[in-house]
């Protein structure tokens, strides 16, 4: 986990410097500072606040403009340090003009433009600083960073795909549930009182209602809502671990009807990463690292990690991916074509494309499926519990008759 440390050090020239790291460890931040040229003194870890605040955020769309907005600036011949300048002082999000701000004057203190970005892993991530490493080194910065806007761009329209498929049930369900309980706890006592006063036998189906409406209403309620909570809790807990997360990401993937869709939005991910650290000249061992660490599934990520040892023992990337399930043969098969013919990119990035109109169709058939199911659950449970209130005063009317 990411911790911010407080440092120290002299530069080459003697002079003390002062900073602040994002990194795992006091380990990382040393070796940040070695590279920069600067001896550490005293490293330490950032005391958190008493109550912590919430900071600005910097949002993807404020990346993708100002990525946009670099490149543009930098296409036309502008000094880096003058675009950086202009960029801090036009951008609306105060934290991110801040942090630009900074960058400008890491640039000018000597630090290329990709060191200075990599203080700022929680905005930069190791993919956007290694293709802007990539791109400085071959002169085409302003090319890359176009091209990271646009990974970005469909990285979110991925996202924004995902949310929507699972908001949309979910949303349903809760009010399903809610309506559910709000007749059990409020309307269905009402009935149960009536029906006492009248006396007699109740029919089977009206008892269980009224016998879980009691159950609802008392401390049983109060058990059920606790252990709800309690067991969200245990899992978001349980997914901060290691374990946890390898546990939940084998279940997603595993699950009838959605777990078809995460597969869908892995293979996606994986083939337009890949395809725009190759494309964009980043090492294609580093590039299978840095698509591991960026794919968002442990299961996908041990995969990738596979492949990438698969590579470093000279095999291609198409061997070693084949031994892996969360991969469909074909994406083995059309990866295998790109490397036999040198346009391994091209490949890659058609993957992609391909798998985004895929995950499109897998939404689209997931809320068809799962609508009409939720609304048989949701009229079922409430006609059942109508009729169960009734079903006495039917029994009554039949015996008067």
């Amino acid at each position: 986990m990411a911790t911010v440390f407080k440092w120290s050090g002299k530069s080459t020239k003697g002079t003390v410097v002062k900073g602040e790291l994002t990194a795992a460890s006091k380990e990382e931040v040393q070796s940040f500072l070695r590279k920069q040229r600067i001896i550490p003194v005293k490293i330490s870890q950032k005391a958190k606040p008493l109550f912590n605040l919430p900071a600005g955020r910097v949002k993807d769309k404020d990346l993708v403009v100002f990525t946009r907005q670099f490149a543009t600036m930098i296409g036309a011949g502008l000094p880096l340090v003058q675009a950086l300048e202009i960029l801090s002082k036009q951008t609306e999000n105060k934290t991110f003009a801040k942090i630009i701000g900074d960058i400008k004057s890491d640039v000018e203190g000597g630090s290329t433009f990709a060191d200075a970005l990599k203080k700022h892993p929680r905005i930069f991530s190791e993919l956007y600083t290694n293709m802007v490493a990539a791109g400085e080194a071959g002169g085409i910065l302003d090319t890359i960073l176009v091209r990271l806007a646009s990974y970005i761009e469909k990285a979110q329209s991925l996202k924004r795909k995902v949310k929507g498929a699972m908001v949309y049930p979910s949303v349903v369900i809760s009010v399903a549930i809610l309506v559910i309980v709000v007749i059990m706890v409020f309307v269905v006592p009402t009935f149960s009182q009536m029906f006492i006063q009248l006396g007699g036998t109740l029919p089977l189906p009206t008892q269980i209602v009224i016998n879980i409406s009691h159950f609802l209403g008392g401390v049983g309620g109060l058990i059920t809502a606790a252990s709800l909570i309690g067991f969200v809790v245990f899992i978001v807990q349980f997914r901060r671990t290691e374990r946890g997360k390898k546990v939940t990401d084998t279940i997603l993937l595993k699950f009838p009807i959605v777990g078809v869709l995460f597969k869908k939005v892995a293979v996606a991910k994986f083939t337009r990463t890949l395809g725009t650290l190759i494309s964009s000249g980043v090492p294609i061992l580093d590039g299978l690292n840095i698509t591991a660490k960026t794919a968002g599934n442990k299961v996908v990520e041990k995969a990738v990690l596979g492949v990438r040892q698969g590579v470093s023992e000279g095999k291609t990337i198409a061997e070693p991916l084949s031994e892996f399930k969360v991969f469909p043969p074909m994406v083995t098969q059309m990866i295998a074509v790109g490397e036999s013919t040198g346009a391994l990119d091209n490949m890659l990035d058609k993957i992609a494309d391909f798998y985004d109109d895929e995950v499109d169709n897998a939404v689209s058939n997931l809320t068809s499926m799962i609508e009409p199911v939720l609304m048989v659950f949701l009229g079922g449970s409430i006609g059942f519990i109508v009729v169960a209130m009734y079903l006495p005063i039917f029994k009554m009317i039949t015996l008067i008759d």
